[in-house]
């Protein structure tokens, strides 16, 4: 049985050498029109689930998540709880994929009150998959001051988990990038969306219509 805080404690250095390495993968999303990959993988309870059943009877939103301790992941779920309605009612059928094991994302879900399921891809085959590459530096370090943390040494690194607030450790690879895909019934992406920054969401009614277009 794997507690979730040796996870965490493993997350932690898992993000602290990544951010010594530096970003190494580009982002190239599949184009719309591609057909989504399927894989096999945990949600938040331990149980299998494929991709493709979120889109097996309608659009699904497949969204590709920063780390668990990123604040733009965090503002992500609150517009998530606001935007549930809408996306119920366009019949788009949400679904995150995280970086976290089954027992961190049951946490994270639990945390920020997220109402759709988390699904496991630690060692983040499925981000590559999908094209899901590594932001650069000043894609999720910007503002004044930021330069600073240009040069990465590890014990800055370890200072800037220090000064983390309670729930919020910097975890998993600090350069992995966001993305979100709304994929029609029978497999075929319609819209790919990248991340241009760390907090740069999508307008729902991008989504939506994508979701609605997919089903004509």
């Amino acid at each position: 049985m794997r507690s979730v805080e040796a996870l965490n404690e493993a997350a932690k250095q898992e993000w602290l050498e990544e951010w010594v390495a530096g970003p190494s993968e580009q982002t190239s999303l599949l184009p719309p029109g591609t057909a989504a990959p399927d894989f096999e993988l945990l949600d938040e309870t331990g149980t299998s689930v494929h991709l493709s059943e979120f889109w097996l009877g309608g659009p699904a939103l497949l969204m590709f998540w920063r780390h668990n301790g990123c604040g733009c992941g965090a503002d992500r779920a609150e517009s998530l709880i606001a935007e549930a309605d809408a996306y119920a009612q366009a019949g788009l059928n949400p679904v995150i994929v995280g970086q976290g094991e089954p027992e961190r994302s049951a946490q994270y879900k639990d945390l920020h009150n997220i109402p759709y399921p988390i699904l496991s891809d630690p060692d983040q085959d499925v981000y590559r998959a999908y094209g899901v590459g590594h932001f650069a530096f000043e894609q999720i370090i910007f503002g004044e001051g930021a330069s600073e943390y240009f040069i990465r040494t590890r014990d800055q690194g370890e200072q800037m988990n220090a000064e983390r607030p309670l729930g919020r450790a910097l975890v998993d690879s600090p350069w992995r990038a966001s993305a979100e895909f709304v994929i029609g019934k029978g497999g075929t992406i319609r819209l790919s969306y990248a991340y241009q920054w760390c907090g740069a969401d999508p307008d729902p009614d991008v989504l939506i219509t994508a979701a609605e277009i997919s089903a004509l």
